[in-house]
């Protein structure tokens, strides 16, 4: 009925990711870039002490290959079907795998992603202010995590409220900006400090069953800092499209000057800061260099703008969700006081989890596995051989298949050695120390 679709078009012009479609290609590279390149590139050195340098450089270059190819495979897809936008991962599920079955596919990895992510930036944003606050301030009286962690939280009970992804494209783009500072500050002062005396690239562990579960922890870190394909979809649906002009377009060359710019951050990080401090290097590279003090203290501030940045892109997609649930499915009315509520509750949730387990290094690892893999590693490849059929053998075929075989393994290996982690460090932690 001609009501009934009124209705529709109504709720989807207040929905955070249709209501506006009229973001540029750059928005799209710069949201790709926030997105991506997360707090996580800090902690790739320490990932090659445990990869070593053979498998170290093979595991990095191939991630950055297999997921550009996943995430051009997303981006095509969104616009297969002419008239029809996948605006949302789960809804290119659901064309892929059928109604039900694609809901229960994409929407349990996709929130895990999401609020996983949203939490580990909880943890990072109070650290790295926490750090920031100690650096600068020698003397003072040490103040606890938990305090920073709200402080922290106090920032997103005022940015949740903006309503969709273009409103955040300022905060994104600072967010860009940064990612690329702190990353270029923490290899060129690595590099400043040079080769350590006794640096050693042998790996840490003493026995061999610690080496392989470091390992394994180390491919689901890896795996983590490769997550923008999460939110993919819902960026490209702010882009307009029109038959002539389809929003592939832009979104592809956002994405690959986003890919760039990841490679930028990356290699450097992962690699000089690897070979300044070999196996003895910090899971966050910036503890490494002491010195000199403002340039630190800085690089802690850069990572808290960025990491802001990054927590409005991947809770954007929630919102939606719990949005479209209750006004949908519930039929709630779309209202300020419902967004108010709703927002609020979730930045709630996600410091409460994040206080009360700081050690989410090691559940990073753990999730990376279970959710980052498939999601940017696989999944877009099972959709494409769900509904492009290449032919048996090819070239086509063949790519997917591999990538189905890579992300499988790095799914089960991954979180059995972070579980590892998580177990070792559980056993000296107090509950709101």
């Amino acid at each position: 009925t001609e009501e009934e679709l009124q209705r529709q078009k109504a709720i989807d012009d207040w929905l955070p990711i249709t209501s506006s479609r009229n973001a540029k290609w750059w928005y799209s590279a710069f949201h790709n870039v926030t997105a991506m390149v997360g707090a996580g590139v800090l902690s790739l050195p320490y990932a090659m002490s445990e990869l070593g340098w053979g498998p170290g450089v093979t595991v990095l270059v191939l991630s950055w290959i297999i997921t550009l190819y996943t995430l051009w495979q997303m981006v095509e897809m969104h616009e297969m079907v002419p008239g029809k936008r996948f605006d949302r991962y789960h809804e290119l599920g659901q064309y892929a795998f059928g109604e039900k079955l694609g809901l229960y596919i994409v929407v349990p990895q996709q929130l895990v992603v999401e609020i996983g992510v949203n939490i580990v930036y909880m943890v990072t944003g109070g650290k790295s202010l926490q750090k920031f606050h100690d650096t600068v301030c020698d003397d003072c009286k040490k103040i606890k995590l938990t305090f920073f962690i709200m402080i922290f939280a106090s920032v997103h009970f005022v940015l949740s409220h903006l309503p969709n992804f273009n409103s955040i494209s300022g905060v994104s783009l600072a967010a860009a900006v940064m990612s690329l500072s702190y990353s270029t500050i923490a290899w060129t002062a690595s590099a400043n400090k040079g080769v350590q005396e006794d640096v050693q690239y042998g790996y840490k562990a003493k026995s061999t069953a610690g080496t392989v579960f470091n390992f394994f922890s180390a491919l689901g870190d890896v795996a983590f800092a490769y997550a923008g394909h999460n939110v993919v979809l819902e960026i490209q649906a702010t882009i307009p499209s029109t038959p002539e002009k389809p929003s592939k377009g832009p979104m592809w060359k956002g994405v690959i000057v986003a890919y760039i710019v990841v490679a930028l951050c990356y290699f450097p990080v992962a690699l000089v800061g690897y070979w300044m401090f070999g196996n003895g290097v910090q899971d966050n590279i910036l503890i490494s260099l002491e010195k000199p003090k403002w340039l630190i203290a800085t690089a802690n501030m850069f990572v808290v703008i960025h990491v802001i940045g990054s927590y409005q892109i991947y809770a954007m997609p929630v919102f939606d969700m719990i949005e479209t649930l209750l006004v949908k499915k519930l039929n709630f009315k779309p209202s300020r006081v419902l967004r108010f509520i709703v927002r609020n509750l979730y930045v709630a949730f996600t410091m409460f989890v994040a206080i009360t387990f700081p050690f989410f290094g090691g559940l990073l690892g753990f999730f990376g596995g279970f959710a980052f893999a498939p999601t940017t590693y696989f999944l877009p490849c099972i959709m494409w051989l769900a509904i492009y059929k290449p032919k048996r053998f090819s070239l086509s075929w063949w790519t997917n298949w591999i990538c189905i075989v890579l992300g499988l393994m790095l799914m089960i290996l991954s979180p059995i050695g972070g579980l590892r982690s998580i177990i070792i460090d559980a056993k000296n932690y107090h509950f709101y120390s």
